[in-house]
């Protein structure tokens, strides 16, 4: 199959950006499973083993763009990763990365990351974000600390992980964007990327997601759950599906995280990563896109997405 990609930014990122991680693993995955992939992506963009087109944005979302043109030959589909307003002349979908607002029901062409994000935008069609096993290291002997990792905003809950860390007196480390104030309990290392995330991400006793916001799929829970890192959630978007009985577990309030944090030596780091090595490669994530893409081309719509516990 015949398939452009397009993400507007450049490609990779050092540290943030979990949605231009994904076009970069999808577009590799693809390329694995014998397609013809092409990406277009923003100036200075590199990605090994995928042809790349570097191109500025605006030239993408014009009335009347011919992608034939730009990649020199015919296109099968056409996969943007944000929503468009002037869809190109061949057969297209778009991945939502994000939340729209409450009650908000996306096009027919569209794919949402998670069930949950799915039905709450009105769809049936979702493909779980996969992660690249290779990029990171395994371990079940865990070092002295918990690990939170994310943007250091509200919704993420980040303040949550650091109550609890205050109030059980465990060692924290907070990898995020900013730095607020802390109690010695709690170590700050701003953004982390490379080998730092993945060291902080195999040594953690586990990844706080404490989110207070829907989160549609996170990618550091993947992350994590291929470094055989156990993930302590709130219920809330993704998470449930994601976690599931194997990967950590889920807790509403305050005091039933604290509750859960003590049990942390029921959750087996090798489970982890069965799970991500199940539901949750690029490889899987590709194989289905390739179901959507078919889907769209055979019939002119986009097939149900298939449940994290549902088998490859």
């Amino acid at each position: 199959m015949r398939i452009v990609l397009f993400q507007h930014t450049k490609v990779p990122v050092a540290k943030y950006g979990g949605a231009q991680r994904i076009v970069v693993w999808l577009s590799q995955a693809l390329v694995e499973l014998g397609h013809d992939v092409t990406l277009l992506a923003g100036r200075g963009s590199r990605v090994p083993g995928v042809r790349v087109v570097e191109i500025d944005a605006d030239q993408v979302r014009v009335p009347g763009f011919d992608v034939q043109r730009v990649v020199g030959g015919p296109v099968d589909v056409m996969h943007y990763n944000e929503l468009i307003r002037h869809p190109p002349k061949v057969p297209h979908l778009a991945t939502l990365h994000g939340n729209r607002g409450p009650g908000v029901v996306v096009p027919p062409n569209v794919v949402c990351v998670s069930e949950n994000h799915a039905t709450r935008h009105g769809t049936a069609a979702f493909v779980h974000n996969g992660v690249r096993l290779d990029e990171y290291q395994f371990r079940a002997d865990k070092d002295d600390f918990d690990l939170f990792l994310a943007r250091l905003h509200s919704a993420k809950g980040w303040r949550v992980a650091v109550a609890v860390a205050k109030a059980e007196r465990l060692r924290l480390v907070l990898a995020g964007g900013w730095r607020p104030s802390f109690s010695r309990w709690v170590r700050f290392v701003g953004e982390v990327g490379g080998d730092r995330k993945r060291d902080l991400l195999a040594g953690a006793r586990c990844l706080w997601m404490p989110v207070q916001w829907d989160d549609p799929c996170p990618v550091n829970v993947l992350e994590a759950l291929a470094s055989g890192t156990p993930v302590l959630a709130t219920p809330r978007g993704s998470l449930p599906e994601l976690v599931g009985r194997d990967g950590g577990g889920i807790a509403t309030t305050f005091e039933d995280l604290i509750a859960l944090r003590r049990r942390l030596g029921d959750f087996d780091p090798n489970a982890c990563r069965r799970r991500a090595e199940r539901y949750f490669t690029h490889l899987r994530m590709a194989r289905d896109y390739v179901r959507m893409y078919e889907g769209l081309l055979a019939h002119g719509r986009l097939p149900a997405g298939r449940r994290a516990d549902a088998e490859a």
